[in-house]
């Protein structure tokens, strides 16, 4: 199937308040205005340069999206235009991104990455950390960044009900602390393999690549 063809029958099988964030990381800007001209407008990606890159060659009309782990000190190449930047897992990175988006009088709006997996691989705050972090002076005094939500990856597993586990743990925080910030609606979580069972488990943003440019 032509990547027109996939793009369209996931967004035909999404619910209505399901964003889908087309990740398009390794693949040429042909492939993106493939998605692009089938009506696709967000897009994701992992590194800073490529994504840069992309931005400046493609329509100004696209929402970017960063879902990979960021290095502070490549905030500043994306400040300009990013849409979106899920990964955020630290006080030090939030201050990063309001210092540059500062700079182009933006505000940028960020997730915070909840670890939910039972992985070392993968990075994020626990709800501990999480907690502290909302409610700490440095945070509050930060006006050029926005947080409206959570992101988190699950483990890399076949096991569905391990998966199922950590995405309900990942909803129940989120539900948790959108009692306390009005500003919480995006809840990031699910990729090709297992999207369907995040939105099952409360997800409202998913990030899918393969299933939609094919296998890297």
């Amino acid at each position: 199937m032509s990547i027109k063809e996939n793009l369209l029958q996931i967004q035909s099988s999404l619910p209505e308040n399901v964003t889908l964030v087309a990740v398009s990381k390794t693949k040429p800007v042909s492939d993106l205005m493939e998605a692009y001209d089938a009506g696709q407008r967000i897009f994701g990606e992992n590194k800073i340069q490529e994504m840069t890159d992309k931005w400046e060659q493609m329509p100004k009309d696209i929402q970017w999206h960063m879902i990979g782990h960021v290095q502070t000190n490549k905030v500043k190449y994306m400040a300009e235009y990013v849409h979106l930047i899920h990964g955020v897992d630290s006080l030090k990175l939030l201050e990063e991104i309001n210092k540059q988006a500062a700079k182009h009088h933006r505000v940028i709006d960020c997730l915070l990455q909840i670890y939910i997996a039972e992985e070392e691989s993968k990075f994020g705050l626990d709800e501990k950390e999480l907690q502290e972090l909302l409610n700490s002076e440095e945070f509050k005094s930060l006006q050029n960044i926005n947080v409206i939500g959570l992101m988190g990856m699950a483990t890399f597993t076949d096991n569905k009900t391990q998966i199922k586990k950590e995405f309900e743990y990942l909803k129940s925080v989120f539900d948790t602390f959108k009692i306390q910030n009005s500003k919480f609606k995006i809840l990031s979580m699910g990729m090709s393999g297992d999207y369907k069972l995040a939105i099952e488990c409360g997800s409202t943003m998913v990030r899918i690549g393969s299933s939609i440019f094919g296998g890297r």
